[in-house]
């Protein structure tokens, strides 16, 4: 490690004018963050930490019945205090890494990062989810810009998620024990508009819908309905714990269980 500066802000206005400050970068929960000033992959002068601001924390049901969760709000408590309006984005939060990871970690955290396996990012845009910021509001179709890249600009922070409550979710992943990062996982949501599928783990280029799964349970919500479909493996992620075929396969074998688990 090396020395830096550390700020605690209690409000995201201050936190705002604290990221203002030459080479400040945000930290919510540090659960990447850390690792990487460790490995010496980044060396910011100022860490502005955001696990102080209560405005950014808590679970609700908004007027419009959309699930709002506070940026800062740890995996753990959307684990707890989500089951009872969106059974499956906290099933996906009760299974990211372990009790320390999911006591420290945050959705704003895991959100900003954006990394190519991580779990929420496949929740929000299976959710078809809105990503608010200090000074907007982002379509999670619109938010996911490929690996690591999210379209947040300089001194933007995730301050909460609005999640539209599906007619039925789940989400089904197959985990790599050694990271405990799904090796690929699929968010499937059937809402009164259709079904949105959302895979992460598999792509170079990050989460992504698969647009063809969506059509074809579109017109009819059954396992069956994937029989014989698969996906490229051009841009998969193949590595020591599985080939880009590999999990090209896995795409369509975790959809197919998030389908029939639903149904």
């Amino acid at each position: 490690m090396y020395n830096f500066d550390v700020e605690r802000p209690s409000t995201i206005a201050d936190a705002v004018k604290a990221l203002g400050r030459e080479e400040a970068q945000p930290m919510s929960g540090g659960q990447t963050l850390i690792p990487t000033l460790k490995a010496r992959l980044a060396a910011p002068s100022v860490l502005v930490s955001l696990g102080g601001i209560d405005e950014m924390k808590g679970v609700c049901l908004d007027d419009a019945g959309r699930l709002c969760i506070g940026g800062a709000t740890t995996h753990a408590t959307v684990a707890a205090e989500a089951a009872a309006h969106y059974p499956a984005l906290a099933s996906l939060a009760a299974r990211i890494g372990d009790p320390a990871v999911r006591n420290r970690g945050t959705i704003g955290g895991s959100l900003a990062n954006n990394d190519p396996s991580a779990c929420y990012p496949a929740g929000a845009l299976g959710s078809g989810a809105t990503i608010v910021t200090n000074t907007r509001e982002i379509a999670a179709d619109d938010y996911f810009q490929g690996m690591f890249d999210t379209a947040l600009e300089e001194g933007e922070i995730v301050t909460e998620v609005k999640f539209p409550i599906p007619t039925a979710a789940h989400y089904e992943k197959i985990l790599q024990p050694a990271s405990r990062f799904p090796l690929v996982a699929a968010f499937v949501a059937r809402t009164a508009d259709g079904v949105r599928v959302a895979i992460t783990g598999a792509s170079n280029n990050g989460v992504f819908r698969w647009s063809e799964a969506e059509a074809a349970l579109g017109a009819n919500f059954a396992a069956d309905a994937l029989a014989g479909m698969s996906l490229d493996d051009t841009d998969m992620i193949s590595d020591l714990h599985g080939t880009g075929a590999y999990r090209a396969h896995l795409c369509a074998v975790m959809t197919k269980r998030a389908v029939a688990a639903i149904a």
